[in-house]
């Protein structure tokens, strides 16, 4: 699948989780979404493991995500977020030392995937986070502290439904690829013909991917924004994480467009 095809495919599960007043479904939605960009990454995966070397093929490539403006408060929850989805979508990332970009290493679909989720994902997360603060449930606890620690909670969630919506993606195209060898086999009469070897695939994308980075990336430190020092607050914390759990990806008008800055 293209990733403008991928795109239009996500912006309709965007649709219908919006539409939706039932969180069930909208969790529904979100996972799907995750599922659908995963699927996509395995099936490219393995077109690629058998184009020839002779044929132009897909590489991994860099791309800078703007997050926000020099001195806005809260960046480095914005980049927990987008890391915590790229690492559900095969994307390594560095990060600026301000938080204002982070810096995509990565397969142009997958790098896709995760700037339609974040885009999303963001707008509800402030909306979350405001509503959270005008409520006055964070009291007697300062609104800064509590809105930090409200969306480290609504970003770790994120990525641990994402995480487990791909890790449920790529089990399922494994045992299909393994049902399919076995048809193969039985129909050959127990001649072995050449698997199709997905999960060999998705460790040959990720070997790719780590080569890449290692011969790219600049950084010259390990970003440790979602670890700093944050005064802590329970409440807050458990608020971010129930708003993580209940998230549904809304419409996204941006997502043909989401190389500009999102935030």
């Amino acid at each position: 699948m293209s990733s403008e095809k991928m795109l239009a495919r996500i912006g309709g599960l965007l649709r219908q989780a919006e539409s939706t007043t039932n969180p069930h479904e909208a969790q529904a939605f979100m996972e799907a979404a995750q599922r659908l960009a995963t699927a996509t990454s395995i099936d490219l995966a393995v077109a690629r493991s058998h184009t020839s070397q002779r044929e132009r093929r897909a590489t991994p490539v860099q791309r800078s995500i703007r997050i926000g403006e020099t001195g806005k408060k809260g960046l480095r929850t914005y980049v927990h977020l987008f890391v915590s989805i790229a690492a559900a979508n095969d994307v390594q990332c560095d990060v600026a030392h301000n938080s204002t970009q982070v810096f995509a290493y990565g397969f142009d679909t997958d790098i896709d995937a995760c700037e339609a989720l974040y885009s999303s994902l963001l707008l509800q997360m402030v909306r979350a986070s405001d509503a959270f603060i005008r409520s006055g449930a964070h009291r007697p606890v300062a609104g800064v502290t509590a809105r930090l620690n409200f969306q480290l909670a609504f970003a770790a969630r994120i990525g641990e439904r994402l995480a487990t919506a791909k890790r449920e993606a790529e089990a399922d195209a494994i045992r299909a690829d393994a049902i399919r060898a076995d048809t193969v086999r039985a129909d050959l009469a127990g001649a072995a013909p050449e698997p199709t070897g997905t999960a060999l695939v998705l460790r040959d994308k990720q070997i790719e991917l780590s080569d890449f980075y290692q011969q790219t990336s600049q950084a010259r430190g390990t970003w440790r924004g979602s670890k700093a020092t944050v005064a802590p607050s329970a409440k807050a914390r458990r608020a971010g994480d129930r708003a993580g759990r209940e998230a549904r990806l809304g419409p996204s008008p941006e997502l043909p467009a989401g190389r500009r800055q999102l935030a």
